[in-house]
């Protein structure tokens, strides 16, 4: 895990923590006892922490999603799942490591797991091309999702990247295309399909392998059309405007529920998943299961009608003439 990082918008809890460290070394220091006071100062530490993740405005979202301790796609299998066997390759060109996968138990329950995975450090980055897949990514994983539909196994993605790599090899090898047979074909898969935003959520890069009977997003990650700056820059043409493109493109969990975009929101661990891997696994884990539960009663037939039923439902219009 990388060295600790600290949110702009968390430096009031950082100065408390500062006091705090003080105020125990001023205790040791001179044998007095001042627990009382330690104890007020962890519960006002604690109240501060709370009262800033619960009115997080979107861009500051935005920032936690993209946090460096964030847990990334493979410390979720790690922590969620036992018996995982990773499948490489898209049988075509490479194997493509901004996206991993493979066959997995998650109590007892076999399931297919996947989605896009980051690096700790400037090698790891590099080898997983910062999360950003190439066309072979979305090839493999569409190899992964077929594969579970010949074994009737259950699929799961885990969705955590800025958007697919627009390189210039990237569209020598036609990204656009493997993105769009991914979303022609999930409508296909006869397995339910369970989806779960656990950081970003961008763009095509995200939405290729984002088509499922569930939409899940995690309480701090965003899931949007464009990245912020992205939108910053098109329509300001100044991404210092990233925080009022963030709001205006309505990309938090709660937008999306209202606007039908996603099914449920997985609660966090408090001041984020990054705090505190295992309890943001646990919660992830339950979710899944849950869902799951849910959609294993339905009829193969009845997971693509519900899932093509759901994304033609996306949308609204105003058909009126004035």
């Amino acid at each position: 895990m990388s060295a600790q990082t600290t949110l702009p918008f968390e430096e009031p809890v950082v100065e408390l923590e500062t006091k705090l460290k003080e105020l125990e070394a001023f205790s040791q220091e001179q044998d007095i006892d001042v627990s009382h006071e330690i104890q007020n100062m962890k519960k006002k530490i604690e109240e501060t922490r709370n009262g800033i993740y619960a009115n997080l405005s979107a861009w500051q979202k935005v920032q936690v999603a993209r946090h460096p301790n964030r847990p990334y796609t493979m410390d979720y299998i790690n922590t969620i799942t036992t018996d995982f066997v990773e499948i490489h390759g898209d049988r075509i060109h490479r194997d493509d490591r901004a996206i991993v996968g493979g066959f997995a138990m998650i109590d007892g329950r076999k399931v297919m797991i996947m989605g896009s995975q980051k690096g700790r450090d400037t090698k790891s980055n590099v080898e997983c091309n910062f999360g950003c897949a190439h066309p072979e990514g979305y090839r493999k994983a569409l190899r992964l999702m077929k594969l579970a539909d010949k074994f009737n196994t259950p699929i799961i993605t885990l969705i955590d990247t800025k958007g697919a790599y627009a390189g210039l090899e990237s569209e020598e090898r036609h990204i656009a295309e493997a993105i769009a047979v991914n979303l022609r074909e999930c409508f296909n898969i006869k397995v339910p399909i369970i989806c779960v935003i656990i950081g970003e959520g961008g763009s095509g890069g995200a939405l290729g392998i984002g088509i499922g009977n569930r939409i899940l997003i995690l309480e701090h990650a965003y899931y949007s059309v464009i990245s912020p700056e992205g939108c910053a820059a098109i329509l300001w043409k100044d991404r210092a405007y990233s925080d009022q493109a963030a709001e205006a493109l309505k990309i938090t969990g709660r937008d999306l529920i209202k606007l039908k975009l996603a099914d449920e929101i997985i609660s966090e661990p408090k001041g984020g998943a990054h705090t505190d891997h295992e309890a943001a696994a646990d919660n992830v884990k339950a979710a899944i299961l849950k869902n799951l539960d849910e959609l294993s009663a339905m009829s193969p037939e009845e997971i693509l009608q519900d899932r093509y039923g759901k994304f033609r439902a996306m949308g609204e219009f105003d058909g009126s003439v004035e």
